[in-house]
């Protein structure tokens, strides 16, 4: 099979703008309705030499908006390459214009430029489909209810503590519906999870960790695509911006090693959730915190070590299949 075209999909709401490259040059383009309608229009306009067995799609990763063109080309068994926003920019480097049809073209030049390092969409089990929506439905309600709690404490130090009563009883309904709904999809997850054999199996290996709690778990099954997305836990490190980078060249510039900021906000808050949820309780992570800030390290920098530590014991455990143990005593200690 050979990769003589390679194809880049501008994804929006409404449109798909396609862009055919053969050897870093555009020989087909064409808009069509971000559609089934549209996707087989594409094919349909399409020159007839340029098959799908010798092409390689590659588009942005745009959340629900990929859905229909990566499900369709999933099942006519294209090679299909969902990638990074951010990545696709940074690779290309410097760009001068912009619109639709030329990020199109320069999502397929991407491809071709980096044709040795293609990675290939795996689709998620029907079951991992179903978990993302509920997390992200989870996801939004938490949001709605920070946008209502958050200004609530804020007033209450500017007004009256009668003030301040009137407007929590205010909103004292909404609050507790919203908390509803988070427990009605909470329990929703946990019996999605049960209901899966594999889903279970990963969900108690991971929660097995210490300080891992049930969102995290899920959150790292979805991300992960049930852990076969990242093969490492240095990969899914740098991807959740836990991993740290150098900032140094030659004499003149020497920063402090620091994390990215292109990263996975969501699992970043909520791996930090578990690593300060490690160090409120006795236990050996708490007392490796205390050590290094007895130590001068920054308390910050030492967090960020102890997500590091959560991600390489949930990659560790789910790669060996054996639950975590708390206290581990080396075979060489035994007498």
């Amino acid at each position: 099979m050979k990769d003589n075209y390679f194809v880049g999909i501008d994804v929006s709401k409404e449109t798909l703008d396609i862009s055919v490259v053969q050897l870093n040059r555009e020989v087909f383009y064409l808009r069509v309705a971000n559609s089934v309608h549209g996707l087989k229009q594409f094919f349909k306009s399409c020159p007839k030499h340029i098959t799908i067995d010798e092409a390689v799609f590659c588009m942005e990763y745009t959340g629900i908006y990929n859905f229909y063109a990566i499900e369709f080309l999933t099942e006519k068994k294209a090679r299909v390459w969902v990638e990074s926003a951010n990545k696709i920019k940074k690779t290309l480097g410097l760009q001068r214009g912009k619109s639709d049809k030329v990020d199109a073209f320069r999502i397929a030049q991407y491809a071709f430029k980096n044709r040795d390092e293609v990675k290939l969409w795996e689709s998620p089990r029907q079951a991992v489909k179903e978990l993302k929506k509920l997390l992200t439905m989870r996801a939004r309600l938490v949001n709605i209810k920070k946008i209502v709690q958050v200004p609530l404490k804020e007033n209450a130090g500017f007004c009256s503590s009668k003030e301040a009563k009137v407007e929590r009883k205010m909103f004292s309904r909404s609050l507790k519906a919203i908390q509803q709904d988070l427990a009605q999809i909470d329990k929703s997850i946990l019996t999605l999870i049960y209901n899966d054999e594999e889903l279970e199996r990963i969900y108690k290996l991971i929660t097995s960790v210490v300080d891992v709690g049930a969102i995290v778990a899920a959150n790292m099954i979805v991300i992960t695509n049930e852990f076969k997305s990242f093969s490492n836990a240095k990969k899914f490190a740098c991807y959740s911006g836990v991993a740290p980078f150098e900032h140094t060249s030659g004499k003149s510039i020497k920063g402090k090693t620091r994390v990215s900021h292109l990263a996975n906000k969501n699992i970043k808050a909520l791996l930090h959730l578990a690593a300060i949820s490690s160090i409120r309780f006795t236990g050996e992570l708490k007392t490796f915190y205390k050590r290094k800030v007895e130590q001068g390290k920054n308390k910050m920098s030492v967090l960020n070590a102890i997500r590091n530590k959560i991600i390489h014991r949930i990659f560790a455990v789910v790669r060996d299949g054996v639950y975590f143990e708390k206290k581990y005593i080396h075979p060489l200690q035994v007498s």
